[in-house]
């Protein structure tokens, strides 16, 4: 797997982070903002969960900076961004993903912007252990295709831009099974995005929103290791290609409260004409 040189680069600006004075809070948990999903917002690899981005508490600023790089076999997507944790009760974000189709088209690529807005409703996923209720947030992920006329309008997406709209609930478990703290996540989301909007969005077999569900499940191996899996319903709107679901298993690795590394097997199921579509999956991140 190439690894995309600008979140080397990224990463080893916000490896230095810690060093500089501090311009943000960053007194929750490690952890507890999670890592940073291709979209842009909170949550595991694949999937957002209901935690706000970055590191501060409910009376503190935090965010995260990132980068991700995923291969499966045919397909290349990179993707980078930033998001930002109002008082632990707001997030918003922002991500650039470039999907390259050299292994099928040479030289060429498709391109998107993703604007992102998550309001936490109600619970804490970490501090009402005492409480059956988990952590419950709305959000949303605006989407522009910048390449639509290329590919997804030719297989029969009808937009070039969407908004997907969702509600996460998670809840984690300090004192989970095998004595190891585990978190739970569940995902709803109404979205037309075509292999997330890459594709475009909406086509011939159907134009308006689906409801589709996304799932993960994670458990703390150590204080500072934690493995688990995702797996993400996704609509099927287009007569030319049948798009599966997907799924991942992830580790991430936290050597420091700022600074964490995700790896992970993800199978995107059929993307295209192209089925089987797994690979590895790298994501380094840096956070306040």
């Amino acid at each position: 797997m190439r690894v995309n040189p600008i979140a080397a680069i990224t990463v080893s600006l916000l490896a230095s982070l810690p060093a500089m004075p501090a311009l943000a809070g960053s007194d929750r948990l490690l952890a507890t903002g999670g890592v940073m999903q291709v979209e842009g917002s909170a949550g595991g690899g694949l999937v957002p969960w209901a935690l706000i981005a970055g590191l501060g508490t409910d009376e503190q600023i935090g965010g995260s900076a990132w980068c991700t790089n995923v291969r499966p076999q045919k397909f290349e997507l990179r993707s980078c961004g930033l998001a930002v944790g109002f008082h632990d009760r707001v997030e918003l974000s922002f991500a650039s993903q470039r999907f390259d189709l050299d292994e099928i088209i040479p030289g060429q690529s498709i391109s998107q912007k993703v604007f992102g807005a998550k309001f936490r409703l109600l619970g804490d996923a970490v501090y009402d252990q005492d409480r059956w209720y988990p952590q419950v947030s709305i959000g949303l992920h605006h989407k522009k295709n910048d390449d639509f006329a290329f590919v997804p309008a030719l297989l029969g997406a009808r937009e070039d831009s969407d908004t997907d709209f969702y509600v996460a609930a998670t809840k984690v478990y300090l004192a989970g099974p095998f004595s190891r703290t585990w978190l739970l996540n569940a995902t709803v989301r109404a979205t037309r995005g075509n292999q997330m909007g890459l594709l475009g969005f909406g086509g011939d077999r159907k134009e308006s929103r689906s409801l589709n569900g996304e799932f993960s499940a994670a458990m703390f191996v150590t204080d500072t290791f934690v493995a688990g899996a995702e797996y993400r319903q996704k609509p099927d709107n287009l007569s030319s290609f049948r798009e599966g679901d997907g799924w991942d298993l992830f580790t991430a690795w936290f050597p420091s409260k700022h600074l964490s590394v995700t790896a992970a097997y993800a199978d995107l199921g059929r993307i295209a004409m192209m089925s089987g579509q797994h690979g590895w999956y790298l994501s380094l991140q840096g956070s306040l």
